[in-house]
């Protein structure tokens, strides 16, 4: 048994929210468990209970400044059902897709950018003070810049139908308030262009960096799993803001088809586990043991029939095509998937920036109350649930969210083990860059941990090693 050591770690962990990995070793110092631990406060499904029905679509953007429009969008969903609305005015649905396209764009582009290049750039192992988006721009001035403008573009996107860049006003229950004028349309217009480009170059870049490393890859945290997301209904496209539930199993069977979102109770089940706040959604016909699933960019690439955009659609049969399938299972593949979503969000931008319903006047439709209601929506990192009841006051008094970083915690949990496994058990010394291998698999899920537990306070990332006794060899903890 290895004498207890102390080990070093830099404080950047590059995932939004915190979190905590344990690793447990038997007395060989194989590892025995990993664990992706969240220990914050779960409260906002409680205390959004009493307020009103207008306010919501507002108030649940506070649980995540990185993803604020998803939130916002499907509670306004859920709302749009509450006030008897079931068809919005076309002005206010492409309105919010087009807000929904921004969003997708600029997450996906500050992940891949910010978070994920540094280690697929410099490598997994590289030093702790090399892995930081400051050091990719001084290797790629170029690269650099126009992460930059292009997270800049979706951000303009969003404040320019929501009101604000962070925590906008634009989606009300029943519709929208406001279109978007002229000027603003030529604006982005005038950029499109440069987006597209640079859209595709990042696509370029993602794709050869998995076929490039395509052992690596296919080893790295890959593994089968079932999918699931919404996709269009009747023809089962891509579709990041409406549409049916669909779920398939790791040969890309179906599971369930068709299911309208409004059901999805009924399929899917929310497992508890002693060592996590956050939850363990299963599909309920398989059981908490095989029934879990994975969402997000990749897993909307394998549920999807097709993309409805040229370009993307391209990318998809290109990724889906390669290497007998290498892409379906791996983690790392995510990333190739994320910039595939990010040239179909501009795409659908040039699209709809082409459509004269934007500068309608007709923004809000009305009908009659109902007392619950369901909003399902395609967020960055995958599906995300709001589901509300409100009483005749118009307070809320049931509210239950099922969020992305959520549907893939049994999926993350694994890809630790199956990290952990390959690359800390039996070293005779753990290292930093070893350590960081285990961060890489959960990075590539672009975890939400705050959406995932909507934390009280903040808490540092923790890595534990402890021996078949439950004692602790190593421990490191990186400030909050």
């Amino acid at each position: 048994m290895a004498e207890p050591r102390l080990i070093e770690i830099s404080p950047v962990t590059r995932v939004e929210g915190h979190g905590k990995v344990t690793i447990h070793l038997d007395r060989d110092g194989a590892v025995d468990e990993a664990r992706l631990h969240i220990v914050e406060f779960r409260g906002f499904e409680r205390f959004i209970q009493g307020r009103l029905l207008w306010e919501v679509p507002v108030i649940v953007q506070r649980l995540c400044g990185i993803c604020p429009v998803s939130h916002h969008l499907a509670a306004a969903k859920a709302m749009d059902v509450i006030v008897g609305v079931d068809e919005l005015p076309p002005t206010a649905e492409k309105m919010r897709r087009l807000m929904h396209y921004g969003q997708v764009m600029q997450s996906h582009v500050l992940h891949f950018f910010h978070l994920a290049a540094p280690d697929l750039l410099f490598g997994f192992g590289a030093p702790a003070e090399q892995r930081n988006i400051f050091e990719v721009i001084r290797e790629n001035p170029e690269l650099g810049r126009r992460a930059i403008l292009m997270r800049k573009f979706g951000q303009d996107i969003i404040e320019a139908t929501a009101g604000k860049k962070i925590h906008g006003t634009g989606a009300i229950p029943g519709g929208i308030n406001r279109n978007l004028s002229v000027e603003t349309r030529d604006a982005f217009l005038a950029q499109i262009a440069d987006m597209e480009a640079w859209a595709g170059e990042a696509l370029a870049l993602a794709r050869s960096y998995t076929l490039e490393n395509a052992e690596m890859v296919r080893g790295f945290a890959a593994f089968p799993s079932n999918y699931l997301s919404i996709v269009r209904e009747g023809d089962g496209a891509l579709d990041l803001y409406h549409g049916q539930l669909r779920a398939l199993d790791a040969e890309l069977n179906p599971i369930f088809d068709g299911l309208d979102y409004a059901r999805y109770h009924e399929m899917l089940t929310e497992d508890v586990r002693s060592w996590s706040y956050m939850k363990f959604p299963y599909i309920n016909t398989l059981g908490p043991e095989t029934g879990w699933y994975r969402v997000g960019p990749l897993a909307r690439m394998n549920t999807a029939s097709f993309i409805d955009t040229p370009l993307a659609n391209a990318a998809r049969d290109d990724l889906m095509a390669t290497n007998d399938g290498l892409p379906r299972h791996a983690v790392l593949a995510n990333h190739w998937a994320r910039m595939i979503e990010v040239l179909h969000c501009v795409e659908k931008i040039k699209e709809l920036l082409h459509d004269p319903d934007l500068q309608g006047t007709d923004l809000v439709a009305k009908g009659d109350r109902r007392p619950e209601g369901i909003g399902v929506i395609e967020a960055p990192r995958g599906n995300l649930i709001h589901h509300y009841e409100v009483d005749e006051n118009d307070q809320v008094t049931y509210c239950n969210l099922i969020v992305s970083t959520t549907h893939n915690n049994e999926g993350m949990n694994r890809a630790v083990r199956d990290v952990a496994v390959k690359h800390i058990s039996g070293q005779p010394e753990i290292t930093e860059g070893m350590l960081n291998h285990v961060e890489v698999a959960i990075r590539a899920y672009d975890p939400c941990l705050s959406c995932a537990t909507h934390a009280l306070g903040q808490m540092p990332l923790q890595v534990e090693i402890l021996d078949a006794e439950g004692a602790v060899l190593d421990s490191r903890e990186r400030a909050a």
